[in-house]
């Protein structure tokens, strides 16, 4: 079995990740425990999901 670290697919998921949580860090502080935290779990479920597939 191939390493997913070596797959494409995850390493483009790291980047939403890298983008996301750059983007995410703009919002209001009051969306912090809001719209940021679930954006930031969404985009981190991404490479999870392949890694584990």
């Amino acid at each position: 079995m191939k390493n997913f670290k070596k797959l494409k697919i995850w390493e483009n998921g790291m980047e939403v990740v890298e983008i996301v949580y750059r983007t995410s860090g703009q919002f209001p502080i009051e969306e912090k425990f809001g719209l940021t935290s679930q954006i930031r779990r969404s985009a981190v479920s991404i490479p999870s999901n392949i890694s584990e597939g």
